[in-house]
């Protein structure tokens, strides 16, 4: 797989990464531990060298990382994040310095690493001066056991202001052809501050795979089950949207999540898109995304098509929301 450099920082990453989360959070019950090892192994074999954890998808989800590029820690870069109290997002934000290098301490040892690769914050905490949280990450750095600093849905002014103490290698948000919020400002100041941008959710939360109608049902426990996107009335609405990407597939002897992957490449040299899987034929395919190639008429095309067929429903629920672009 061809590779892409994060920004001006130097951190070169497979073109497209695997994201984790799934393995153990959101979408229903964890994955086997062994089941998930040989997953992310055979991303490895397949060409993928960025993979991304955080303390908040469970402790077992950095185990399961650690073990599973043990053979091969030296090829690959290992993200993961800080930021919620005791580890779970249901108990609100913490960014203190303390926590930082507590959270620091624990991710080394379940991944099984000298140095975590990418130290992100994964949710910007209005409580504590992101100066504070970005000169904690800038003295891990110093220390040896940080090697890079990131955000996540992070807004333009604390973008701007940890970057001022320590330069960010990549900011990590949703964007896809469902989503697509990043563009009107977000993109354009990473840019001009040479920082990377590592898209999660790239499939629109499994939309964009072409596998989601009407009857689809979501197993207990499911994110999806709580979104106003995967809501009745606006999953019927936004199949017409995925229905006329996969008549582009179809051209293109690609599948929809194939060329959903492929318009995300063709946005900017320095996006890495981390697809999530827990099935092996599923990362095959998105594996097979790199490779298809978007000629300046399918990108038009597939412009003119988001221009005419908006997306329907928010892509978190209200209370989710609070946290983003802060």
């Amino acid at each position: 797989m061809k590779k892409r450099t994060l920004g001006t920082s130097g951190l070169e990453v497979s073109a497209l990464g695997l994201g984790c989360m799934g393995l153990t959070f959101g979408y229903g019950p964890a994955t086997d531990t062994a089941d998930a090892v040989k997953l992310i192994r055979a991303a490895h074999d397949r060409g993928v060298t960025f993979f991304d954890s955080a303390e908040a998808y469970g402790a077992e989800n950095e185990e399961m990382v650690g073990e599973a590029v043990a053979p091969f820690r030296n090829d690959v870069v290992v993200a993961t994040k800080f930021g919620f109290k005791n580890g779970n997002s249901k108990d609100g934000l913490d960014s203190h310095p303390e926590r930082i290098r507590l959270v620091a301490e624990q991710s080394l040892k379940r991944l099984k690493t000298d140095a975590i690769d990418l130290f992100y914050q994964h949710r910007v905490d209005p409580t504590v001066p992101i100066e504070d949280v970005a000169g904690t990450v800038k003295d891990l750095i110093t220390e040896g056991k940080v090697k890079h600093f990131g955000m996540s849905e992070a807004g333009v002014e604390m973008i701007r202001r940890a970057h001022a103490v320590q330069p960010l290698t990549a900011l990590q948000s949703e964007y896809s052809m469902f989503t697509r919020d990043p563009e009107e400002a977000i993109l354009p100041v990473l840019e001009e501050l040479g920082i990377g941008f590592v898209c999660f959710s790239p499939l629109g939360k499994g939309f964009l795979t072409g596998k989601i109608d009407d009857a689809t049902t979501f197993k207990e426990g499911d994110i999806r089950n709580t979104l106003p996107r995967f809501a009745d009335e606006a999953r019927q609405a936004n199949a017409n949207l995925v229905k006329r990407i996969g008549e582009m597939a179809e051209r293109k002897k690609a599948t929809p999540a194939q060329v959903a992957l492929a318009w995300l490449l063709a946005q900017k040299p320095w996006i890495v898109p981390i697809p999530g899987t827990t099935k092996l034929h599923r990362l095959e395919e998105n594996v097979g995304g790199a490779d298809v190639e978007l000629t300046s008429g399918d990108l038009a095309e597939l412009a003119d098509l988001l221009a005419k067929v908006p997306v329907t429903g928010a892509r978190y629920n209200e209370q989710m929301m609070k946290s983003v672009n802060r």
